[in-house]
């Protein structure tokens, strides 16, 4: 593993004042906390993009990486979410995930990064999250554990320690589908308490937990599955990290915004012709059927590491006709 990457000229949006309280389990101890800053609280409001990672036979593409940030930067997006599902982070080793933390960050240096996290040993993860403190971010994406589906209380804990862990603020990544563990309403509100945990990418599936938190109002509710943009914004939701929004950059963010100044039916206007889009984006499993159109318009190669596969021909050819029908006046 590498030393991680030097000379970030951006530095992180967001600090938020650390707890003086002990962790709940002696995983991390007073003395390995961060050191507590004090400054405003943190916004994650808007639309994040998470980003793919392109690849170029064995390696990374760092220049069609670069090209593609430095396209969608000016759109109007909140900033970028580097190491996500969507970015196959599971199949990057930790030098190359740096290497695109650090890519991103120089193609668009102006806009804040969330760095998305995994894993499952508590002790190497922490070690990992210590390493990200040096790196500018704004934030870092967190989910459950995968695979060990712990009780509400160990999926507390684990939130907990790594939020005392972290130099910077924290969402919490509630997907079930990918790591086997529902995060209850009760320990996301719970979870709440802690400073440097500020919001929620919600891919939980229960709209009665989403709306409990957006009306609880001390995390920002993030809508995950692109199909539920519209529905966890206009309920009150901060915003979205949205795969889908790769494409169709400018309407997503038009959407958002229209969400958030309440003008309901221009957004929904607005909104509603992207929903084929969506639906085709995750007929195959994220990120093949969006790389093929990023492929098909000359940004990368339609390339992905395995057990992930390339989108099928008919799917390509659906997304083609649905790209060209919401191009049309």
């Amino acid at each position: 593993m590498s030393d991680g990457t030097a000379g970030f000229d951006f530095q992180p949006r967001f600090f938020v004042r650390a707890s003086d309280g002990g962790s709940s389990i002696g995983l991390v101890s007073k003395e390995t906390r961060v050191p507590s800053t004090s400054s405003p609280t943190p916004d994650f409001s808007g639309l994040w993009i998470p980003l793919v990672t392109p690849f170029r036979g064995d390696a990374v593409d760092h220049a069609a990486l670069t090209a593609l940030a430095e396209g969608l930067a000016p759109l109007g997006i909140a900033g970028f979410v580097v190491c996500g599902s969507t970015g196959e982070a599971a199949a990057l080793d930790a030098d190359e995930q740096l290497a695109v933390l650090a890519t991103v960050a120089q193609a668009a240096p102006a806009l804040p990064r969330i760095m998305g996290l995994s894993g499952y040993h508590l002790g190497k993860t922490v070690a990992w999250v210590r390493r990200m403190n040096e790196q500018g971010l704004a934030g870092l994406l967190v989910p459950a554990p995968s695979y060990i589906r712990p009780s509400q209380a160990g999926l507390r804990a684990w939130f907990e320690a790594i939020a005392e862990a972290s130099a910077v603020p924290m969402l919490v990544y509630d997907i079930p589908y990918r790591t086997g563990a529902t995060i209850a309403r009760e320990t996301l509100l719970a979870l709440a308490a802690e400073p440097r945990i500020r919001g929620v990418k919600d891919c939980g599936g229960d709209m009665a937990k989403t709306r409990a938190l957006i009306a609880d109002g001390r995390l920002q509710v993030l809508a995950g599955e692109d199909a539920q943009i519209f529905s966890t914004v206009a309920e009150g939701g901060a915003g979205a990290i949205a795969a889908s929004a790769h494409l169709q950059t400018a309407r997503f963010v038009q959407v958002i915004r229209l969400l958030r100044d309440g003008r309901l039916a221009e957004a929904r206007a607005r909104w509603q012709p992207l929903l084929p889009l969506i639906e085709a984006l995750f007929a195959e499993p994220n990120p093949g059927p969006l790389k093929a159109v990023l492929a098909q318009q000359g940004l990368m190669q339609d390339a992905l590491r395995a057990p992930m596969t390339r989108a099928g021909d008919a799917l390509r050819e659906r997304l083609s006709q649905l790209l060209a029908a919401l191009s049309r006046p």
